[in-house]
């Protein structure tokens, strides 16, 4: 049963992101991938609150699989994030491609700290 959720989670966060992708693309023309940084620093912060909540037993470990494994594995997207910094670079924007590709990392790696410390806060 558990298998059949977190793939059930994982179609519904790619939906998700799928869905937010288009919001977020179709509201102006960006220079920048937004989208894909939304995505994964929201993604980032929402899997820090869960395993702090998970830490604390107020999660079960089980809801901690089907979502922050399934429905956030299937909502970030760190491939495209690392291809669309490659894209920034080949057009010479070094400045955009180093700020999308290492500046995600180091931004999505605080926010899930962040969001670990309050849910793991008492």
């Amino acid at each position: 049963m558990t298998v059949l959720l977190l793939a059930l989670a994982g179609g519904l966060g790619a939906v998700a992101r799928f869905v937010l992708d288009g919001a977020v693309s179709s509201a102006r023309p960006w220079r920048y991938p937004v989208a894909t940084t939304l995505i994964n620093l929201t993604g980032s912060f929402l899997l820090g609150l869960l395993a702090g909540l998970a830490a604390t037993a107020l999660l079960p470990g089980s809801a901690l699989l089907v979502l922050g494994t399934g429905f956030l594995g299937g909502y970030t997207t760190f491939s495209t994030a690392a291809y669309e910094a490659v894209r920034l670079a080949e057009q010479r924007r070094w400045g955009a491609a180093l700020l999308h590709g290492v500046g995600q990392v180091v931004a999505a790696t605080a926010l899930a700290a962040l969001g670990y410390l309050l849910g793991s806060a008492r």
